[in-house]
């Protein structure tokens, strides 16, 4: 989620966007947009590229206006303006025009990084809006968006959002919006499932999921569903392996550590520690070597060592599950 520093008000003379996330950086600039027009509806925006701010562009947008209107000027890409405009940019940010807010987009990184100091040691109201490459920082974009639109979801809701959409951001926000708008009761996994079915159910990891906690019938179904629509087979295999070591690493933990010491030692986030939790009811230590043997071999055989990658995965999968509910511990 973009954070802001400096203040957090976005009349504030010069707000400064930094980042490579599209959907970010547009909101910054439609929330000064917005306030701006909330103050006055007939607030003057100018949007801009380099190529249009030449030397002097801006003394002329920001001049004093005889009605004395109020007026957004929105820079874009402003780590590629002229070293001439940088000098406009710079010479303005030292005295900036009352009623008048200008908004500077800039990428980050070293290019213009000169036009970027000088923002920030004006006192430049700044929005960081990083590209969110980490799958934690979209988990908690996802639960931002909740928040923003006073509802709550479940971590697994969450993380199933994640797995169904990927790391497309606006895709992501207008799912959130959409759940957000359309259900009326709790927000969880079923009810990802059920607005998404086909691609939260495609996920390596549901496959995972669901053979981890026994469920040997979904788990077939969505390891089908996933190779048909393209998933691959490796990927199934690491994430069964990776749903079984966890299960293995949280049962060797040490009886009542809490979730948050837990989670650093074993790099889990939280919300996964309580997951494992609960997904780990019937496993045994003979059953974690049992399933990852199997999976061992299943890996070897989509990588190459087997004629028949799916029958591979399907004997993994149901391998997992009994493993997970032994006939010992069956009801």
């Amino acid at each position: 989620m973009a954070r802001k520093t400096t203040t957090d008000d976005p009349l504030a003379p010069v707000t400064l966007a930094v980042g490579q996330e599209e959907l970010l950086l547009e909101r910054a600039v439609r929330e000064v947009i917005a306030a701006a027009r909330a103050a006055d509806a007939d607030t003057d925006v100018r949007d801009l590229t380099p190529d249009a701010l030449q030397p002097g562009t801006l003394a002329e947008l920001t001049s004093p206006s005889l009605f004395a209107e109020r007026k957004v000027v929105v820079v874009r890409n402003a780590q590629d303006l002229s070293a001439d405009t940088v000098k406009d940019v710079k010479a303005y940010l030292g005295s900036p025009a009352e009623e008048i807010t200008l908004v500077l987009v800039h990428a980050g990184g070293a290019k213009g990084k000169g036009l970027l100091d000088a923002a920030r040691k004006a006192g430049a109201r700044e929005v960081s809006c990083p590209k969110m490459t980490k799958p934690a920082d979209r988990l908690s974009f996802v639960r931002g968006e909740f928040r923003a639109a006073g509802r709550s979801a479940t971590p697994e809701a969450c993380q199933a959002l994640v797995d169904a959409l990927g790391s497309d951001l606006r895709e992501l926000a207008s799912a959130c919006s959409q759940l957000a708008a359309d259900v009326d009761g709790p927000i969880d996994d079923a009810v990802v499932a059920r607005y998404y079915t086909g691609r939260a159910e495609a996920s390596s990891f549901t496959v995972a999921d669901r053979a981890v906690e026994g469920r040997a019938a979904e788990a077939l179904e969505a390891l089908r569903w996933s190779l048909s629509t393209g998933v691959a087979p490796v990927l199934i295999t690491s994430a069964l392996a990776q749903g079984v070591r966890a299960i293995g690493k949280l049962a060797s933990a040490p009886r009542g550590a809490r979730p948050g010491d837990l989670a650093r030692d074993l790099g889990m986030p939280p919300w996964k520690i309580d997951r494992v939790r609960q997904q780990m009811r019937g496993w045994s230590a003979d059953g974690v070597s049992d399933a990852l043997r199997a999976v061992a071999e299943a890996d070897g055989a989509v990588k190459g060592g087997g004629a028949d990658p799916g029958y591979a995965l399907e004997k993994a999968v149901v391998a997992v599950a009994r493993a997970a509910r032994p006939a010992t511990r069956r009801p």
